[in-house]
This record gives structure tokens, C-alpha cells and sequence, in this order.
């Protein structure tokens, strides 16, 4: 309501917004930072249906990776809404990567920008689709639960018959809110006492294009994908690779070789599965490092075991049954 997607002032609605409007610091810092909650559960909640074999859903599953892109696209669009430096180069340097398509590249990116560079026009419809996406979203949960709803959920020990489950209401309710409690709680400490800790400081300064950041990075939950695209030399290469860090999910249905559903009972997947997410964990600080030695050489290896560790924890299923049996 008090935002304004023009670029003169859209760095100065912001700051009225935090100073001026009554609890506009509260809605903004819950907004910002519950974006980054938001990612962590998704994260979380993609390695659990990871470890337990819920990927075996598919329909489900590619629901899930959908609303993946929905959200991500979202955080970006949102992201360079406050007009900050960050914000700025971010959005002229992620949708530069559009010029990398053979032939219509560098028109797609016109178009998107509605200009010759990111601007007034970027801003106005980049804030038009930021609250067009969570409608969609929406939609797409709703979709999700149904899903969930027919195929059932994954479990630890990878039952596949109804006669075994446990009702959700109320043992998991019970668990649930005492989870969202703890979580609750965090996310209390990090608005009050820390709300500016997972942005970036250059978004404290205004948008300027004449001059350019040191180092240019996304928000944190990016910074995995970042530091896969920025090892390939080719603009279009990198490109493929940053949508596939996300798209290779879509595989792993496919690629199941285990008679077990869960990893619970599968030594060689877990080991795959931890050495993935320390990966994981290794990757997104690596994405937030100049592009120099050691880092660059180490983001090569660690991109290559991203997407070696997602094809091996569905496949060890083969390795395991040798050992077992």
C-alpha cells in the first residue's frame, strides 16, 4: 500500500515504509525475513522427501519442484524491488543471462528489461508480477495437498500399504505445532534482535549504475545455484547448469533402483545423503566468495559432487542390495 514501484522513489517508499508507517518496520522485516524461513523449510522439507523416498510419489513430487520455481522466481522478482545497489545488479546480471539464448537472447532481454537497461519499466512490472506469483503459488500448494492427499505421505520405514499408518490428528498435529513453535521462536529473534542479518549491506545504498558492487551475489537461498553457474566459462552453459541444479530433482523418480523406498535402512544412500547436504551447505558458501583461488577451483568440485551425489542416492539402491544380499 505505501510501496512505490517507481525508481526515483522506490528506495525511499521503502525506508517511509521501516520509519514512518505504524508497524511498517514490523511488516517489512517479517516480510524480508520470512522469505529466507520460508527457504529453509522448503530446503528441509526437500531432503526429508529426499531421505524417505517420497520422490517415488512423482506426481507429487514434480508438483513440489514446481512450486520450487514459483518460489523462487518470486524471491527474485521481490528482491529488486527495494531498489538498493544489490538489488540493482542482481536483477541486470540474472537477466542478462537471458542474452546467452542463441539468436532471440538479447531481444528477450529487452523485453524484459522494457528498455536498453534495468529501469523504471523493469521495476513497475517485476512489483506487478512479485504479487501476481504468490496467487499462483497458492494455487499450486493447494494442488500439492491434494496430491499429498491421494498418493499419501513418505514415512521412515518406507510402508507402502494404508493398514500401518498413523492418523495425523493428533499425534503429528501435536508434533507440528511444537515445531512451529521452535521455529516461531527463531524467527521472533531474528526480527526483533537481527533483522537485517541475512540481507546485504549494499542494499542500504540507493540504486546507482554508474557504479558497480565489488561483489555481486543473491540472497542467501541462491547462493548454491550462483556458485554452480559461475565455474562454467560459457554464459549459455551455465545458464543450463543453474536451471538443472533445480530440474535434475525431476530425475530422481527415474533413476530408484533400490527395492527399499527410505534411506532408513540403506548405509551407502545415507552416506550419499549427508555427503550431499555438507555439499549443499559447502556450495552456498562458496557462492558468496570472490571468484579466486581456492574458492573458484573449489566451487568446480563441489558443483561436480552436486550433481554426482543426486543421481548416486537413487542409484545406490543397486550397492546396497549387493552388500545386504
Amino acid at each position: 500500500m505505501h510501496y512505490i514501484s517507481d525508481s526515483n522513489v522506490a528506495f525511499n517508499s521503502v525506508f517511509h515504509i521501516v520509519r514512518d508507517v505504524n508497524n511498517g518496520w514490523l511488516i517489512r522485516y517479517i516480510h524480508a525475513n520470512g522469505a529466507s524461513f520460508f527457504f529453509i523449510f522448503v530446503y528441509v522439507h526437500i531432503a526429508k522427501a529426499i531421505y524417505y523416498g517420497g520422490y517415488l510419489r512423482v506426481s507429487l513430487w514434480i508438483s513440489g519442484i514446481a512450486i520450487f520455481f514459483i518460489m523462487m522466481g518470486t524471491a527474485f522478482l521481490g528482491y529488486v524491488l527495494p531498489w538498493g545497489q544489490m538489488s540493482f545488479w542482481g536483477a541486470t546480471v540474472i537477466t542478462n543471462f537471458a542474452s546467452a539464448i542463441p539468436y532471440i537472447g538479447k531481444n528477450i532481454v529487452y523485453w524484459v528489461w522494457g528498455g536498453f537497461s534495468v529501469g523504471a519499466p523493469t521495476l513497475s512490472r517485476f512489483f506487478a508480477f512479485h504479487f501476481i506469483l504468490p496467487f499462483i503459488l497458492s494455487a499450486m500448494v493447494i494442488i500439492h495437498l491434494i496430491l499429498l492427499h491421494v498418493n499419501g505421505s513418505s514415512n521412515p520405514l518406507g510402508l507402502k500399504n494404508n493398514y500401518d499408518f498413523t492418523s495425523f490428528h493428533p499425534y503429528f498435529l501435536v508434533k507440528d505445532l511444537h515445531g512451529l513453535v521452535i521455529a516461531s521462536i527463531f524467527f521472533s529473534i531474528i526480527i526483533f534482535w537481527f533483522p537485517n542479518y541475512l540481507g546485504d549491506a549494499e542494499n542500504f545504498i540507493q540504486a546507482n549504475p554508474l557504479v558497480t558492487p565489488v561483489h555481486i551475489v543473491p540472497e542467501w537461498y541462491f547462493l548454491f545455484a550462483y556458485a554452480i553457474l559461475r565455474w562454467v566459462p560459457n554464459k549459455l552453459l551455465g545458464l543450463i547448469c543453474l536451471v538443472l541444479s533445480i530440474l535434475a530433482l525431476c530425475l530422481l523418480p527415474f533413476l530408484h533402483t533400490s527395492k527399499k523406498q527410505s534411506l532408513s535402512f540403506r548405509p551407502i544412500g545415507k552416506i550419499f545423503f549427508w555427503w550431499f547436504i555438507f555439499n549443499f551447505i559447502l556450495l552456498t558458501w562458496l557462492g558468496m566468495k570472490l571468484v579466486e583461488y581456492p574458492y573458484f577451483n573449489a566451487s568446480i568440485i563441489s558443483s561436480i559432487l552436486y550433481f554426482s551425489f543426486l543421481f548416486l542416492i537413487p542409484y545406490s539402491g543397486k550397492i546396497d542390495n549387493k552388500l545386504i544380499f
